[in-house]
């Protein structure tokens, strides 16, 4: 299962790499989808490690969280930031909230993300390390 672990780690560093580029790149819409995908695979990394079975093939990050039994780990802020990434999967693919999206995903807010994103990051990558 550990290899399952890795593998969770690997592609989110690649999306989290991806995130960056985008705010280089001035593409806010795939920023804060980037960000999500960052978490939701952090999440499944947690939940192979945890449970020792392959995650659900879900994208709710609070219902992955709870089912790996993580959300006893997480602070407020956590749980507000993983409330804040959730509608920028979804709602991203979809042109009716695209527009709407857009208006929020500013530069100053894009990289607030990716900053929080990465302080996710770090936290779960030691639990998963220890």
């Amino acid at each position: 299962m550990m290899d399952k672990v890795a593998y969770w780690v690997e592609i989110s560093d690649y999306d989290f790499d991806t995130a960056k580029a985008m705010l280089a790149t001035k593409r806010y819409l795939y920023v804060g989808f980037m960000c999500h995908q960052v978490v939701e695979k952090l999440l499944k990394a947690y939940w192979s490690k945890m449970l020792e079975e392959p995650p659900l093939k879900i994208h709710h990050l609070a219902r992955l969280a709870e089912k790996s039994g993580l959300t006893n780990e997480l602070s407020e802020g956590q749980f507000a930031f993983i409330d804040e990434l959730e509608p920028l999967n979804i709602e991203a693919r979809y042109p009716a909230y695209k527009e709407q999206l857009a208006r929020k995903l500013t530069p100053n807010y894009c990289e607030w993300l990716l900053n929080k994103t990465n302080e996710f990051r770090t936290w779960i990558k030691l639990k998963l390390s220890s």
